[in-house]
């Protein structure tokens, strides 16, 4: 199971736009919250998460997205379990994703190392051992890393290309992005 991490202040479309691509792929995701049910995001719309961070089955999982966001990617940087998902996916070999501000977690968990990165503009620093590209969106081993909002589609096709290899540009095609 491929797990979404949401917290209070996520960017609305950087979860959307990639868990709506890598749904249309037919791949297994659950949204989680790490507080409540109902998570509000950075502009204010809230969604119902699938589940709570107490429901998580590590033994089950295929890898963690982390959406960005302020104050949502500072959320997550202090959340135990998002911290012990990491810890297991690094260990495991598992995909971790992250966009815009969220890179900065995986960065500061020291999972990046040797590893082709992007961030938003201004969160670099934080990409600890990396290799900082220019680039949109990155996919290094089991590392997918994409600049922001923007990106959200594209993002979402990197991941399901991960698991699908060559279907993320057939959705994208198919939902008149590309």
């Amino acid at each position: 199971m491929l797990y979404m991490f949401l917290a209070d202040g996520f960017e609305e479309t950087e979860a959307i736009g990639s868990l709506d691509v890598i749904r249309r792929a037919g791949i297994e995701i659950r949204t989680v919250s790490i507080k409540d049910e109902l998570v509000c995001g950075a502009h204010g719309v809230s969604v119902k998460a699938d589940i709570l961070k107490k429901d998580i089955d590590f033994e089950d999982m295929t890898g963690i997205i982390l959406p960005g966001g302020i104050p949502g990617t500072t959320n997550l940087q202090k959340d135990e379990t998002v911290q012990k998902a990491i810890d297991w996916c690094a260990q495991k070999g598992l995909l971790m994703a992250a966009i815009c501000a969220a890179p900065m977690v995986l960065g500061e968990a020291g999972v990046l190392e040797g590893k082709d990165a992007v961030c938003y503009p201004g969160f670099e620093q934080h990409l600890k051992g990396a290799n900082v590209k220019s680039d949109f969106c990155t996919a290094s081993q089991n590392v997918i890393c994409a600049k922001g909002a923007g990106v959200s589609m594209i993002f979402g096709a990197k991941i399901v290309d991960y698991f699908k290899a060559g279907e993320g540009d057939k959705i994208l095609a198919q939902m008149q992005h590309k």
